[in-house]
């Protein structure tokens, strides 16, 4: 269950915190942020929820957008990174976002939610669509393509971290139980021949 991979998940995240910061971000991750500010821009959504937001790259960029911006990430280094960008941000995991219910225009949540279980995935939408408001967006992206969950063998954080990954069929038949999709794309990795990100534009009904 999701609850028993928080721990190994901070403490893994922590321990790269500072490298993450100093990352690139990749051009078709930059095409992805982009596409759903101009979505926001154009349903004029004021506020939005990011959630996993690592070291708060993509809050500063919608908050330097005109967005009010609130971060969340169950790793505290992480979250010290996002408020030395002055960003407003929290120490929550993904089943125990404490917010009220209809608090934000929007939600974005870029490969986080791979770190949920299949069978918890379900508890995590409902929660993320119950702080949105009526029509409100939801932007999620992961990766995917095919069946696994598990320890990633290959992984070089330590402790390695649990990843969750499926077919575009399932994925799809997961999100639509709680929201409307308005857009799916499929968009192929470099580095995975088996594998592509799943892009899922969602919005509450």
């Amino acid at each position: 269950m999701y609850e028993e991979l928080i721990d190994p998940l901070r403490y893994a995240y922590d321990l790269k915190a500072d490298e993450r910061d100093g990352y690139e971000i990749s051009s078709w991750k930059i095409e992805e942020r982009d596409r759903f500010l101009s979505l926001l821009k154009q349903e004029q959504k004021r506020s939005l929820l990011e959630i996993g937001s690592g070291p708060g790259k993509y809050g500063r960029f919608f908050q330097d957008n005109g967005l009010d911006v609130v971060c969340t990430d169950l790793s505290p280094e992480m979250v010290r990174l996002c408020r030395e960008k002055g960003l407003t941000a929290y120490e929550m995991d993904f089943m125990n976002l404490d917010f009220t219910d209809r608090s934000f225009d929007a939600v974005f949540a870029l490969n986080c939610l791979l770190h949920v279980p299949g069978n918890d995935l379900s508890r995590v939408l409902r929660a993320i669509r119950a702080l949105l408001r009526p029509s409100g967006l939801f932007y999620m992206g992961v990766y995917g393509g095919k069946e696994f969950e598990g320890i990633w063998p290959e992984d070089r954080y330590e402790p390695k971290r649990f990843f969750s990954f499926h077919t575009d069929e399932w994925i799809q038949r997961a999100v639509t139980e709680y929201f409307e999709i308005l857009s799916f794309r499929s968009i192929p990795l470099e580095e995975e021949q088996d594998m592509h990100f799943q892009s899922l534009t969602l919005k509450k009904e």
